[in-house]
């Protein structure tokens, strides 16, 4: 049976210009600066306005629908109070989806796109106006959902970090990252860039990224030419890979231990030997990080969460 929906919560994000106004404290400035470089102002004027009518439109159609309708910016996400009677509606790029599913728990999000000429929108599937037509089928328990599979860390203390495309593991800044790291019955102490952990949904990210820069080394090794392997995975999938960034083997540290796959009901188990600047963040975004110190352990596996995306019917 379907949960009742007795809320609306769009989530929004600041557009550019609003980030500049809010640099350089006043529009007249945030023109000066961009207009001294060269660049041309009214195409930041121009986004806002097409982002805001989207924004406006979307909040008319759910009042319409129901009476509680609240709006928050996507920085409010890590402290504000969803429900299990929410629906959510996100207007913005692919990430404020991404952002927003890893606050929630099985409540349904629509992906509103809110200029279709400026951003594809793989994760926002409605335009503004069709948001109120997704809104209702949803509120009848009508609306088709597809189902994402995340990631999870977690520590020994009890935090912990989901992730809707991937997860990485290692030093905050160009350095090496030293750990030890096991899967199964195997374990390493290496010394990398860092570990990268992908979801279904990110495994056409950066995990296809580190895949194309090893079939592109075999033709410079002197090895045969081969073609990239399509490695995509279902986004409901039941399993997450991993992969080791630049392993470094020496006389201390191991690199064969450097892929693999984690199944539901199984981990991958990290270590960390860095004594300062080790981090684990989720979806490109370094500002939201679990500090991973020395002594410190991550378990990585499939997040009992997952995140619900209404699609088109």
């Amino acid at each position: 049976m379907a949960t009742l929906i007795e809320k609306i919560v769009v989530v929004t994000r600041q557009t550019r210009l609003e980030a500049l106004v809010e640099r350089y404290a006043t529009k007249g400035q945030a023109k000066f600066h961009i207009e001294r470089q060269g660049a041309d102002f009214t195409g930041y004027e121009r986004e806002h306005a097409v982002y805001h009518e989207a924004v406006t439109q979307v909040h008319k159609a759910c009042r319409e629908l129901l009476g509680r309708v609240h709006v928050i910016d996507r920085s409010y996400l890590p402290t504000y109070l969803f429900t299990q009677a929410d629906l959510v509606v996100a207007v913005g790029q692919d990430g404020l989806v991404v952002n927003t599913a890893k606050y929630l728990d099985g409540q349904p999000i629509i992906g509103v796109n809110p200029d279709p000429g400026r951003y594809d929108g793989v994760l926002l599937p409605f335009q503004a106006s069709g948001a109120g037509g997704a809104a209702k089928r949803a509120i009848a328990g009508r609306a088709g959902v597809r189902e994402v599979t995340m990631a999870e860390a977690a520590l020994a203390d009890g935090q912990k970090l989901l992730a809707f495309n991937d997860l990485f593991i290692g030093p905050r800044s160009h350095t090496s990252a030293r750990y030890a790291i096991a899967h199964g019955e195997r374990r390493e102490v290496q010394s990398s860039s860092g570990v990268i952990v992908s979801t279904g949904a990110g495994s056409t990210g950066w995990m296809a990224s580190v895949y194309a820069m090893a079939t592109g080394l075999r033709p410079a090794l002197g090895l045969p030419a081969a073609p990239v392997p399509d490695l995509r995975l279902p986004w409901d999938t039941d399993r997450l890979r991993f992969a080791v960034r630049e392993p470094f083997p020496s006389k201390a540290t191991q690199a064969t231990l450097v892929c693999g796959e984690i199944p539901l009901g199984e981990a991958l188990r990290i270590e960390s030997h860095m004594a300062e600047e080790g981090v684990i963040f989720s979806d490109g975004v370094e500002a939201d990080f679990l500090a991973f110190n020395a002594g410190a352990v991550a378990t990585i596996g499939i997040a009992r969460r997952k995140a619900r995306l209404v699609v088109p019917a």
